[in-house]
């Protein structure tokens, strides 16, 4: 082929490579913040139709709320709420020892997981998407990478320094196959093969196990009683975990026998050496005395062994960012892949789309592989454990070294922060500042905003907190002013509001319109007080930018919803204490009024003044 003289080129702001759900994530949150050039590519002609990842976890239904995409979802998915645990009986079968939470963590919006297919996800975000105006670009792959290396290009906000050869691969002519994309930042989320992390000679370090794993979706015929609960299942002909679907269906994690289902010459799996026939048939083995058979067809399988692996590094530059299966592989069982997946690219866009705008300084990108990277690690420390305990031979009367009930129970008990996303904890750095910590002790920096219900003071409809967070890029000051019975309270919180609304305050300095903080920041008053006779425009008026925006720490009218917000969250009412909130959901700080300048100091860290 030869190469035509001039290719079509065009520049962009942003160019995603993979269009699964680390990429579209990145694509809907960065089309819905406006104002960008993003292109996304995916070399598959279309979306994802069955199987591939199935679960979302507690934290992500929450990430995925605050984009408005979780209703739908939570319409369509299986709402999973118990596990049950089955280990070898006395006669050889399998029986029941225990039935418990999915999710063990009491702060949970969601106390469940919700199972649902990545095609419906991905078309969650496609949908969102077209309202942006923002397409897939498909079947499109790659060809080249180029990343400048003048170093001033490399600094300047304005330039492009990035540059890509894509090549289109239903294109008729050859005029028409070839495309070149300046970029001023690249995201890499292809996939487990990255051709991004390839092209830039990221390596993948960890381990390959010789566990290997079979995967079914299919509509059971079955007498199993927890065939519509999470089931995890350890026999002595193996172990099966049971993932009840939407619309009847079920998927089964098989372990099957290395010997059967690896290929000497290469060492990898070969789907040529299984089938979901043997698959189906090595379940019923371990579900014995029990019986289950597919009722139709079986809609997808796979066989896979598992890989622990994270990429040396998460970026090139500050320019070029891989997110995804791109940077971190493990097991699917603990439910993590495609979550930890979103949370990447959640955890990206927003940095980005702060400083292409100007507003924040690129150092705020690098804190993307510190809080991603940090968290892989450990993500795979916890899969190693679980894999094992997992595939391990179980503990019986006869083999005493086995692994027991509870060594595997325990270990997906203390796991639970973490298999739910509920404890992801980012460490301190310039959008992490743990100094004040102690005046808001149960609301801890750097992991996520706890859920509570307020009630509004203007109108005593009842809210939760999570839903006054949207993801649309603002950091959310949250100022929790206390009482306001005393006049010498409101004297000191009228004084506060003057200082803040200074030109040299942080509202001011950091807003692109000098008279409002709208574009920067979005301020939520929350007070303690009782909806019977608080007068919500005793709050200055910098505090309450509009009537919605002032809250009560009180019970709805039925006495069922709200209230006791400020013991939950550990503030006093005495006093007023600030919670900035970072665009992600994640707490960034906690201070008095009494350390504004703490607060301004945080924000000058990293932010740009916008006169």
């Amino acid at each position: 082929m030869t190469m035509p003289l001039q290719l079509p080129t065009s520049f962009v702001d942003v160019l995603i490579v993979g269009a699964g759900p680390a990429g579209l994530m990145c694509g809907n949150a960065l089309a819905a913040a406006g104002g960008f050039e993003v292109k996304i590519i995916d070399q598959r002609p279309s979306k994802i139709a069955v199987g591939h990842a199935d679960g979302l976890q507690p934290r992500t239904i929450e990430v995925l709320q605050s984009y408005g995409l979780a209703e739908r979802l939570l319409h369509e998915g299986n709402h999973m709420y118990m596990s049950a645990y089955y280990n070898p009986s006395h006669d050889g079968g399998i029986e029941l020892t225990t039935r418990v939470s999915d999710v063990s963590i009491p702060n949970s919006r969601f106390p469940f997981k919700l199972a649902l297919h990545q095609g419906a996800i991905e078309g969650a975000f496609l949908n969102s998407m077209a309202q942006y105006n923002l397409k897939v670009d498909r079947p499109v792959k790659p060809l080249t990478i180029e990343l400048s290396r003048d170093q001033e290009q490399l600094h300047s906000l304005s330039s492009y320094p990035v540059k890509v050869t894509l090549a289109r691969l239903d294109a008729t002519t050859d005029e028409d196959k070839l495309e070149v994309i300046h970029a001023k930042y690249v995201v890499g989320t292809d996939g487990a093969h990255s051709w991004v992390r390839k092209a830039f000679g990221i390596t993948m370090d960890g381990d390959q196990t010789n566990y290997v794993w079979g995967v079914v979706d299919m509509v059971p015929d079955t007498n199993f009683p927890d065939i519509r609960n999470k089931a995890a299942i350890h026999s002595l002909n193996g172990s099966l975990m049971i993932i009840p679907r939407e619309d009847e269906k079920v998927r089964l994690y098989v372990q099957l026998p290395e010997e059967d289902t690896v290929d000497p010459t290469t060492g990898r799996v070969s789907k040529s050496k299984s089938s979901p026939e043997t698959i189906v048939e090595v379940a019923r083995k371990i579900l014995h005395p029990f019986h289950i058979s597919p009722l139709s067809d079986i809609e997808w399988w796979t066989i896979y062994m598992i890989g622990q692996r994270v990429a040396s590094k998460f970026s090139v530059e500050d320019r070029v960012f891989i997110a995804g299966d791109a940077c971190h592989t493990h097991s699917p069982k603990a439910g993590q892949g495609m979550n930890a997946s979103m949370n990447d690219t959640h955890n990206l866009a927003w940095k980005i789309a702060q400083v292409l705008r100007g507003w924040a300084n690129p150092s705020i990108l690098r804190t993307y592989e510190a809080e991603r990277r940090k968290y892989a690690q450990d993500l795979i420390d916890f899969d190693k454990r679980y894999a094992a305990l997992f595939s391990g031979k179980p503990r019986t009367s006869a083999d005493q070294d086995g692994i027991s009930h509870e060594e595997f129970f325990k270990a997906y008990e203390t796991a639970g922060g973490f298999t739910s996303g509920m404890g992801i904890h980012y460490g301190p750095s310039i959008i992490v500042n743990t100094k004040h910590q102690s005046c808001a002790e149960n609301l801890i920096v750097g992991q996520r905003v706890l859920p509570q219900v307020f009630v509004r003071a203007a109108d005593a409809r009842p809210v939760e907190i999570h839903d006054l967070l949207p993801a649309d890029t603002r950091f959310k000051i949250l100022i929790f002013l206390g009482l306001m019975e005393e006049e010498s309270r409101v004297v000191e919180i009228n004084a506060l509001a003057e200082q803040m609304s200074s030109p040299a305050g942080f509202l001011r300095m950091y807003s692109t319109d000098a008279q409002t903080s709208a574009s920067m920041f979005d301020l939520l008053a929350i007070a303690a007080g009782n909806k019977e006779n608080f007068n919500y425009l005793n709050v200055p008026l910098v505090f309450r930018p509009h009537w919605s925006k002032v809250l009560l720490d009180d019970t709805d009218v039925t006495g069922r919803m709200g209230g006791g917000g400020y013991k939950r969250f550990g503030i006093s009412s005495e006093s007023v204490t600030f919670v900035v909130v970072r665009p992600d959901g994640y707490i960034g700080m906690v201070a008095p009024a009494t350390a504004l300048e703490d607060v301004h100091e945080y924000f000058a860290s990293f932010l740009l003044p916008c006169h």
